[in-house]
């Protein structure tokens, strides 16, 4: 099936090559994975540290999380005329800010306070990051370069998030911060050096903002914030549910996650090939694959090894992400930088949502491998919404909307 090309730029060549510019890119994706996911696993030591009680930190991801999606759209459009090089520049050096500082928070206050900071240039990041990605390839490549940027973010999960979680038990939680935050600052020099100046081109703050009337940048932010619930609804319990229900030692948990985390790599690169073929059909079929691998979920959790296999299924689920991030670009016209970012806030808004299902099912007495049916269902909710987007495109719904992809 046909699209249209994301945007009319002409393409931009690397100076010294595409490849260690999409490499500093993704080391990026890498240090904002591991200080994200990390922060979910070494949980319990902070709580220990700072003698404060689990949910108390548990707030510590809901301040980076409000970091993520209040930064993304004000930093995209109120940053609108700086040139794409420079604005990643200063993202990943707050970014790195912010983990330096979270290392060296004395207390809980100013620990909520530095994971805000750090929670701000996500979004932003990994929309500029994609914007510039898609500059240097070919139009019917575009979904491929995309996904190569968020390959840092998924390979997280496989070596950023075991060695963090290493490092913590070791050396204490600090350290964790501090190596992140050491990454940060090496993405921002390895982007200076690699990454080709790329002007803003006719963007302004005013027709960033334009992208808040289009419907279907709209419809398709809701069906990420639905439809990828699932994922998180299992992940934010997937440790407890290896211990207490599966029976494995606490040894086995990174081994496992890693699972999920080699799922979500190979979820990516397949998902951007997809994508490039058909954005519309790739969503779909990644929302059927996750209301199956999440169901199986429930009845996977008690073996050892179907739980590994299944894990490794729930991570390949990920496999929309370029879909969508592809698929807002093209649908947002002249404001794509906001439309990219946004991705991030829903992504967000699914994190918190699919958590809050997870707590509430089993807060009401369902067992912990409940959250996989949970899951199931918010991703037979983004398949709802989808319909609704593919319906109201098929109407020509909003005189204002970009030429739409046919998917």
């Amino acid at each position: 099936m046909h699209h249209e090309p994301i945007s009319n730029t002409p393409l931009i060549t690397a100076p010294r090559g595409a490849g260690m510019a999409s490499l500093a890119l993704a080391i990026g994706g890498l240090a904002i994975g591991t200080g994200e996911f990390a922060s979910m696993t070494i949980l319990p030591v902070v709580a220990g540290d700072l003698q404060a009680s689990l949910p108390d930190m548990g707030h510590m991801i809901s301040a980076y999380a409000l970091g993520v999606v209040f930064g993304a759209p004000l930093i995209t459009i109120f940053l609108a005329r700086m040139p794409r090089r420079a604005m990643l520049i200063m993202l990943m050096s707050l970014y790195a800010i912010g983990n330096l500082l979270s290392a060296a928070a004395p207390g809980y206050g100013s620990l909520l306070l530095a994971r805000f900071i750090a929670g701000i240039p996500h979004g932003a990041y990994f929309g500029v990051a994609a914007l510039v990605a898609a500059a240097m390839a070919e139009p019917d490549k575009r979904a491929q370069a995309v996904s190569r940027v968020l390959l840092g973010l998924t390979i997280a999960n496989i070596f950023g998030v075991p060695l963090a979680t290493w490092l913590s038990q070791g050396f204490g939680w600090r350290s964790t911060f501090l190596v992140v935050g050491v990454l940060g600052v090496t993405t921002a020099l390895m982007v200076r050096r690699y990454v080709p100046f790329i002007a803003a081109g006719d963007a302004s703050p005013r027709r960033e903002l334009g992208v808040f009337r289009r419907l279907q940048v709209w419809v398709t932010l809701l069906m990420v914030s639905i439809g990828f619930g699932g994922l998180f609804a299992v992940y934010t319990y997937v440790t407890p549910t290896l211990l207490e229900v599966t029976k494995v030692s606490p040894a086995m948990v990174p081994l496992l996650l890693a699972m999920m985390g080699i799922g979500m790599t190979v979820g990516n690169l397949v998902g951007g090939w997809f994508a490039d073929r058909s954005r519309l059909w790739t969503i779909f079929g990644a929302l059927v694959w996750n209301v199956a691998a999440l169901t199986a979920f429930y009845y996977t959790s008690t073996n050892v090894w179907t739980m590994a296999l299944n894990l490794f299924a729930i991570g390949c689920g990920i496999a929309v992400a370029p879909a969508v991030q592809t698929r807002l670009m093209d649908v947002a016209g002249d404001a794509q930088t906001v439309a990219a970012a946004l991705n991030h806030s829903a992504f967000n808004f699914a994190n918190a949502a699919g958590a809050w299902c997870g707590g509430l099912a089993i807060a009401h007495g369902a067992s912990l491998q409940s959250t996989g049916p949970v899951g199931a269902l918010l991703a037979v909710g983004g398949i709802v919404v989808l319909g609704v987007s593919v319906l109201l495109e098929r109407r020509g719904a909003g005189a204002r909307m970009a030429p739409a992809t046919a998917g």
